[in-house]
């Protein structure tokens, strides 16, 4: 089985509805226009490419284009429409996507309450946030109950960019906030957790750092010897601390994938493919490349899909079984990745 964790879609009336609510901090035209609307032929296309490249499970999320609103009303209809809508995808999916929800933050009450509805009533495999919210970093002490909430319930976290390249003019100045920006961006968020000891708070949260956490393989003796520098005393070393995460695959360098084996081990990656920022050869190089980087057989198998089922469990089994017929929103997704996509 693989699965894909790291995909996205965006629902154009969703757009419609931030950009009318005052748009997201990553704005939405970065979204738009991609062929990744839930649209019936959108729909078949991205099945299409998934039965291309073996994919048996895509894992939706939002985020950039996330529902993080300085009006707590709207952040709280937007949160809702987009987990609504995904839940409707997934149900008509006949097990082919699972999704992540996304929460009305920096509203932590509203949150915690989006929290139980999307993981019990909604069916959501975890839950999706940006690197950065609202100018504070994910770490800030005003989401720990977030962070508590989720480590009781032993969830699964999927960290993401903002797209503001960490608040580097230089690097947006450049052209660089997508290439570069981004995942300096997993690095930095990567490091404030830690700084704020996140991991030892709230072990239970299993949380995963898209594109292979930054830079962070590459620069893992760098930041381990440094680290008397940024950590507070008494915290374990980063290199070793970081293995408590889980990290996806999108990058397509086979050296890049064997650095973040070695530097936080093959049984903590998962397949990923930005989807659909990485679309057709682009998509078929995300997952053929985990097969091409010298990696051991069972090390390939675990990360298509092996370390997947081990993170999420029963979750995966309990989505709508591939053969469903099951419809939603008018779409028989089962009919429509028959169709011959453009």
């Amino acid at each position: 089985m693989k699965v894909d964790v790291h995909a996205h879609l965006f629902p154009s009336d969703y757009l419609d509805l931030l950009a009318r609510f005052g748009d997201s901090a990553a704005g939405t035209a970065v979204a738009r226009d991609l062929g990744a609307d839930r649209t019936p032929a959108d729909l078949a296309r991205r099945i299409h490419m998934m039965d291309r490249a073996g994919i048996d499970l895509q894992i939706l999320s939002i985020c950039p284009q996330s529902p993080h609103l300085a009006d707590e009303t709207h952040a709280i209809e937007a949160a809702r429409f987009i987990n609504d809508s995904y839940a409707d995808i997934v149900r008509a999916g006949s097990g082919r996507f699972g999704a992540f929800a996304a929460l009305p933050l920096p509203h932590v009450a509203a949150s915690l309450a989006e929290i139980s509805r999307a993981l019990d009533k909604r069916g959501m495999l975890g839950i999706c946030v940006t690197t950065a919210i609202a100018g504070a970093p994910l770490a800030d002490e005003r989401f720990a109950p977030i962070f508590a909430e989720l480590d009781r319930r032993g969830a699964v976290l999927f960290i993401h960019p903002v797209g503001l390249a960490g608040g580097s003019p230089a690097i947006n100045e450049a052209r660089l906030t997508w290439p570069l920006g981004a995942p300096l961006e997993d690095t930095l968020c990567l490091l404030q957790l830690l700084q704020a000891r996140i991991p030892e708070r709230f072990p239970n949260v299993q949380i995963i750092s898209a594109h292979l956490g930054g830079c962070f393989p590459m620069l893992k003796k760098r930041l381990d010897v440094q680290a008397p520098w940024y950590m507070p005393a008494g915290v374990e070393l980063p290199g070793p601390t970081a293995r408590s995460f889980w990290f996806d695959t999108v990058n397509g360098y086979p050296p890049a994938l064997r650095c973040a084996c070695e530097a936080v081990g093959a049984d903590r990656l998962l397949l990923g493919t930005d989807s659909p920022y990485w679309q057709d050869e682009l998509y078929q190089l995300a997952v053929d490349y985990v097969a091409q980087a010298g990696l051991s057989a069972a090390e390939v198998d675990g990360i298509y899909g092996g370390n997947a089922v081990r993170l999420f469990g029963d979750k995966l089994t309990d989505l709508p079984e591939r053969n469903s017929t099951s419809q939603s929103d008018g779409v028989d997704l089962t009919q429509e990745a028959q169709a011959t996509p453009k």
